[in-house]
């Protein structure tokens, strides 16, 4: 829409004197308004301004506008979307199959070699009793990088893994260091501790076995538990029982051997007799002084087992296992 319709308005110019004459002498020029149509160049001539003092300028050019290009559009497959490597030409998985399986198989061979290193540590501690403070702080630390990566969740749960007969291998801060005491004893030796669990019937016997150069005595304990969480037992003792003690035919001392047959052989029907009448006892069955304890399954698969409770640490191997090789 034009603001003028084509006004023809004199405007006065700047004065100027004419020769001859002090008075000054002011002329006008018209001044052309056209509408907005006129005002547009025809043809490839540029559009111009005349002031009112008769300046010609051009305008000034309008800014133009410029908008971010929008981002590239982004092609996601359905193999990218999913998180999974598409399969070979013959139908094996891909790489993150690959990458899991060695991913497992580098965890398995580093439990292994925890499990080893932590057997090989306590051989000859005689169950932790002779175990120096170096020996003990080793195997401590060993017990927690098993611990860190217990490959059993719900240990508890786990009946396959749990059930079975588990030898003592170290035990430290325990209340079985008392028994382990009688290691002090010359030619006295604790052979060995089992524990067997079995789930369906709820029950644990704790065995020991004691060696002497004449004998070997052993006595378990019996007790019953309930599960409590996936990690906890509390465990309810029964009683004690000792086994008569089985007399040996030989005499085994530290560098020899002695055949008690053939040193007592005028006595050997009163030997054999002997064996014969303890051999016949009844076992001792007495009450168990401590009623009720609780344990934690700290570490469970098919080799070890690590329990921790009021009782103390333990750390048992399944028997069978290659570690006991």
């Amino acid at each position: 829409m034009a603001f003028f319709l084509n006004p023809t308005i004199p405007l006065p110019r700047p004065l100027r004197f004419t020769s001859g004459s002090s008075k000054p002498v002011i002329a006008f020029r018209s001044y052309s308004f056209s509408d907005a149509s006129s005002a547009e160049p025809s043809g490839s001539a540029k559009s111009e301004f005349t002031d009112e003092w008769g300046e010609k300028s051009e305008p000034e050019p309008e800014p133009k506008l410029r908008f971010p290009d929008p981002d590239p559009p982004k092609i996601v497959d359905e193999w990218e979307a999913s998180g999974v490597e598409p399969s070979s030409s013959n139908g094996s998985p891909g790489a993150v199959d690959d990458n899991s399986s060695n991913s497992k198989k580098d965890e398995e061979d580093l439990l292994l070699e925890l499990k080893r290193a932590l057997v090989d540590t306590v051989y000859g501690s005689d169950l932790g009793f002779r175990a120096s403070a170096e020996i003990r702080a080793e195997a401590l630390e060993l017990v927690s990088q098993l611990e860190a990566v217990n490959p059993t969740p719900a240990p508890t749960e786990a009946a396959a893994l749990l059930d079975g007969n588990w030898i003592l291998v170290f035990t430290a801060f325990s209340e079985l260091l008392p028994l382990l005491a009688v290691n002090a004893i010359p030619s006295v030796k604790v052979e060995r501790i089992v524990q067997s669990i079995d789930t369906n019937s709820l029950a644990i016997e704790n065995s020991a076995t004691i060696s002497t150069p004449l004998s070997t005595s052993s006595f378990t304990s019996s007790a019953s538990f309930e599960v409590r969480t996936p990690f906890r037992i509390q465990v309810q003792f029964k009683e004690a029982t000792f086994k008569p003690p089985e007399i040996k035919s030989r005499i085994d001392l530290p560098g020899q051997n002695i055949n008690l047959q053939q040193i007592l052989a005028p006595l050997e029907g009163g030997l054999e007799n002997l064996a014969r009448i303890v051999s016949g006892l009844s076992p001792l069955t007495v009450p168990v002084p401590r009623t009720s304890s609780w344990l934690l399954i700290t570490y469970l698969d098919e080799d070890v087992r690590i329990s921790r409770g009021d009782g103390g640490l333990f750390v048992l191997v399944k028997e069978g296992s290659s570690l006991l090789s």
